[in-house]
């Protein structure tokens, strides 16, 4: 049997290799741990799999480090506590050129590593003067040098400023330049670690003027999914460094937990506290420890501190620990006792909003149609918070009479718009509520899509899809719009919207009629297709029935007279509305306050009377005209007269008007331009207009 000093040498020996498993390891396991005398800690690894990605990669080649990544950069060290690595920098220096650029022979840019700031000075050596730049031509620092004939010195740590001077850099470089000017000498600049005069690995490196690399000291950093505690076994900090350009770096950074472990952090269990300590502290030692180069500690035991430790000092000790732990157990039963409360009282609250938020209503819907259940999600308030940073006012994107509109992302990247209602009544509840039932039973790529709701919040709660190019009326009437819509978009737009309306009264299960038609309730998207919104006031159709009998609701402007003196709404009255619509695309004015006439008139009325005078074409948009020609906007022209005929029978419906509308438009136009450029019009004659680019993005808002 082994004698425990046998023990105690196979100990001494492995702690001495590091070959077993009592020391912590620094690589991955099955990889390489050491290149000559050099350990190589993770992310930094030899072969394949044993590094985090390529530009940790390192080669190890006749017992000596390279970073295969950085064109085979020497590997003189690795610190994972400072998160740097010392590397020998290639130089090359030309006494006849005045200027020299550092950064041809080493560019970090794309890379996780920057020159360090911390461990890096600038140092010039001869007669004159030299000044380091960043890569947006930014001068960061400038070194003269006293001329003197005495020789420079055998070691540039004697640097005193003649014929030698240093300074510091103010930010973490990926790349710099360095024009240096002489005095008829050689003049060499350079970034050089700042710490390595007194390190024994370069006690013996010479600066006589003829040297050919210098050692440079890295910062390396993190890839983002390093950037949480998720990714760290252990204590994770984050570090923010400072570049040149006014902007900054993000990184995380992990260490082991207590001052006592050594090992690599960012290995799973790869921190252990040092044997020497454990064996120390059992002995009633005291551990201490002294920090070298690369991050290493070197632990020593002072065994007389710990054997003035009396007895009654240490059953003050043990009675003092088991009072904080006997505080801490009490103090999280407390927390977790409130924790407990806090959830309860909150899924109660959570409950209560349901209910009154019309949850029942909701579930009353969904027990009359089985393909609501599958359709419609319900969020979770959290979901909702997160996507929206807490309802900040910065996310907002549109204020309405029923609520305010939020643009959201959700955990799995899409961009949603989420509206918050008013405080709201009965009334307004079970228009929020009709709103949603409606939508969830729509499909079409010209109405905006329903995503879910969220009705365990003071006020409901409803989630769409985002339409990221505002309103039609924005577009037509707001003169801070930097888009024209050409008349081409503008009869595509119709036709879609009239295609829209054509689907909701004809081609779905349960007829729906929209009840609000407006520019305003007509979203653009990302290409400035038509999308339609706000089914608020919207009513479902039972089969065989041709009108609703409700009380008067709209717009001023848009809606229907039958429908106003008779309280009666039918399918014409959506087709009186988008007839409306039709005006404003073909005339550019506002349904109400015509500024061009003066006064307040109804475009309507105005435009019906000039219709029966046969002076139409004065009311029509001056460029649409001379876009679209003469034929083209009297056939639109004819077809809105139809539209808002007085007389809800004559009127066609939406089916035949998006027919129509769709055979005026595949008869007479091109593909529409994608940018500015000449139109040539049926008269042969060309001039400059601004045509609707599918790739311009506009202020987004919706309705």
């Amino acid at each position: 049997m082994k004698s425990p000093q046998t023990f105690i040498l196979i100990i001494f020996i492995s702690l001495t290799t590091a070959t077993t498993e009592l020391v912590p390891r620094y690589s991955k396991p099955g990889c390489i741990e050491k290149c000559g005398n050099m350990t190589i800690p993770y992310p930094f690894g030899i072969g394949p799999n044993c590094f985090l990605n390529k530009w940790y990669a390192v080669d190890c080649n006749s017992s000596k480090p390279y970073l295969s990544a950085l064109k085979n950069l020497s590997l003189l060290g690795v610190d994972l506590n400072e998160q740097m690595v010392l590397v020998n920098v290639s130089m090359s220096s030309d006494c006849q050129v005045p200027v020299w650029n550092i950064s041809q022979i080493v560019n970090l840019v794309g890379s996780p590593f920057l020159f360090s700031k911390m461990h890096n000075k600038f140092n010039v050596l001869g007669c004159g003067t030299a000044a380091i730049s960043s890569q947006y031509g930014n001068e960061l620092a400038e070194c003269s040098t006293f001329c003197s004939q005495r020789p420079v010195g055998s070691r540039i740590g004697n640097c005193y400023g003649m014929n030698c001077c240093r300074v510091k850099v103010p930010y973490y470089l990926d790349t710099y330049s360095v024009s240096v000017t002489g005095n008829k000498s050689c003049v060499s600049a350079f970034l050089v670690a700042e710490n390595l005069y007194c390190h024994e690995l370069f006690s013996r490196q010479s600066f006589d003027g003829d040297v050919s690399s210098i050692p440079t000291v890295l910062r390396w950093m993190l890839p983002r999914s390093y950037y949480s505690e998720a990714s760290c076994s252990y204590n994770f900090s984050r570090h923010e460094l400072p570049m040149s350009n006014n902007t900054s770096v993000h990184t995380g950074k992990c260490s082991c937990l207590s001052e006592l472990e050594e090992g690599n952090p960012y290995l799973s269990g790869g921190c252990k506290v040092n044997e020497e300590c454990t064996k120390c502290q059992e002995a009633r030692g005291f551990c201490m420890y002294k920090v070298s180069y690369g991050g290493l500690r070197n632990f020593t035991c002072d065994y007389k501190f710990g054997h003035r430790r009396s007895k009654s000092s240490s059953r003050a000790i043990f009675l003092g620990v088991g009072i904080i732990i006997l505080i801490l157990v009490l103090n999280a039963l407390a927390f977790t006792l409130y924790k407990i409360i806090q959830r309860a009282k909150d899924k109660r609250r959570k409950r209560r909003f349901f209910e009154r938020n019309g949850g029942l209503l909701l579930k009353q819907q969904e027990a009359g149609n089985d393909g609501l259940v599958e359709k419609t999600k319900l969020f979770t308030s959290n979901e909702l918070e997160r996507a929206t940073d807490y309802f900040s006012e910065n996310r907002i994107i549109g204020r309405g009479g029923q609520g305010t509109v939020y643009k959201g992302m959700l955990s799995d990247g899409r961009i949603i718009a989420v509206k918050k209602s008013k405080v709201i009544n009965q009334r307004q509840l079970e228009q929020f509520i009709n709103e949603m039932v409606i939508l969830s039973q729509v499909n079409h790529r010209n109405v905006v899509k329903l995503l879910g709701c969220c009705l365990e919040t003071d006020v409901p709660i409803l989630v769409s899809e985002f339409i990221s190019n505002g309103t039609l009326y924005d577009h037509i009437h707001q003169e801070n719009t930097h888009v024209f819509i050409s008349w081409n978009m503008r009869l595509q737009i119709a036709t879609q919207v009239a295609g829209a309306l054509s689907y909701l009264h004809s081609a779905t299960s349960i007829p729906i009629y929209h009840r609000d038609i407006k520019s305003t309730n007509i979203l653009l998207d990302e290409k400035y297709n038509a999308k339609i919104s706000d089914f608020g006031t919207s009513r479902f159709i039972s089969m065989g029935q041709t009108h609703l009998t409700t009380v008067v609701k709209g717009t001023l402007g848009y809606l229907d007279p039958e429908y106003f003196q008779s309280s009666q709404f039918t399918g014409k009255s959506d087709v009186y509305s988008f007839g409306v619509v039709l005006l404003e695309l073909l005339t550019g004015e506002k349904p109400i306050c015509i500024r061009r006439f003066g006064g307040s008139i109804s475009l309507v009325s105005h435009f019906m009377i000039s219709f029966e005078e046969g002076q139409v074409m004065s009311l029509l948009d001056a460029k649409m005209v001379r876009e679209g020609g003469m034929d083209v906007l009297l056939k639109v022209a004819n077809l809105a007269t139809r539209c808002l005929n007085l007389c809800g029978k004559n009127r066609p419906t939406m089916k035949e008007v998006a027919l129509e509308l769709e055979t005026i438009r595949m008869s007479h136009f091109s593909p529409v331009q994608t940018d500015f450029g000449k139109v040539k019009y049926n008269g042969g004659k060309e001039e400059e207009i601004l045509m609707l680019s599918y790739g311009v993005s506009t202020s987004s808002s919706i309705t």
